[in-house]
């Protein structure tokens, strides 16, 4: 086990990862760029911590689940470069929607909130992971095992892109060639991602590939007069650890209670954040198509 490749592949980008962390950090503390703060980033490895915790105690039943399911493929990949290649392509694609969906069913975004709710963004925010994902992320990957991938080639297509997804959570690299930028997510699309500007809110789901943002609609450019504010547009008061893990769970729940009838508590439940049965608040898309008539507005007085 110890010499098998996949292992050794992600060993080596995991130490990869930290060094250029370690690298990163040292660099802001020198020149005091103040991307880093102790008690945040202390957060991150904690949070880093327990979503290890829960992806080792949910390894096995992931394994099996994948494994069963690929019984009942449909069809196989004989040619070992395709076979590859279209892992990692719907692999990818799949990590789209499954992030997607995060930020527009409320339930989701409840447990992926943890990930942005650092107002920092920094090489160790990637490791504020959202802590109950590997609940459910597996049901997601399902179909992988009907198109004939094997349960631990998904695994490590998984892991691998992971820690690609790890290494854009940086401001220390700008803008790339154009020709990269419009194929890969980079970190200029990724702090986007983490930015709570109105404009920015839900965009740029990839992990590895921003071509299905494009394809999709949820692809935003990083742009020069919109500076970026990272975090959520209204952070918690309480940023402990615990807290940090289950606040929007008890914002959700606050507003199921005063919500009239049983309908409108399911749809705060599944409808998209910021949904509300008064209209006292408003989802995202409300926002950015109000900010943009404005703007509108503005260009023609």
């Amino acid at each position: 086990m110890l010499n098998d490749p996949r292992n050794i592949t992600l060993s080596l980008l995991f130490a990869l990862l930290i060094v250029v962390s370690l690298v990163e950090m040292y660099i802001s503390y020198m020149h005091d760029r103040k991307l880093y703060a102790k008690k945040d980033t202390w957060t991150n490895v904690y949070l880093m911590g327990l979503a290890f915790l829960i992806n080792l105690s949910t390894k096995t039943a992931t394994f099996f689940l994948l494994d069963y399911c690929y019984q009942f493929r449909l069809f196989e990949i004989k040619n070992i470069f395709v076979y590859w290649v279209v892992l990692v392509l719907a692999q990818d694609l799949l990590y789209w929607i499954l992030h997607t969906s995060g930020h527009y069913i409320r339930f989701f975004w409840a447990m992926h909130v943890t990930h942005h709710s650092s107002p920092l963004f920094n090489l160790t925010t990637g490791f504020r992971s959202t802590v109950f994902e590997p609940l459910y992320r597996v049901f997601f990957y399902l179909p992988l095992a009907f198109m004939g991938f094997s349960a631990i080639d998904i695994l490590f297509a998984y892991l691998v892109t992971q820690l690609y997804g790890n290494m854009v959570h940086t401001q220390a690299v700008g803008k790339l060639h154009p020709v990269i930028e419009y194929f890969l997510v980079t970190p200029s699309h990724h702090r986007v991602h983490h930015a709570s500007n109105i404009r920015y809110l839900d965009k740029n789901m990839g992990m590895v590939l921003i071509i299905w943002d494009r394809m999709f609609g949820t692809f935003q450019e990083e742009l020069p007069e919109d500076k970026i504010v990272y975090g959520l547009t209204h952070q918690p008061e309480d940023t402990g650890p615990v807290n940090i893990v289950f606040h929007e769970f008890k914002a959700m729940t606050a507003d199921m209670k005063r919500a009239p009838g049983l309908m409108n508590k399911l749809r705060y439940m599944f409808n998209p954040p910021g949904w509300s049965h008064d209209g006292s608040t408003q989802v995202a898309k409300v926002m950015q198509q109000e900010l943009k008539e404005a703007e509108q507005h503005q260009k023609a007085s």
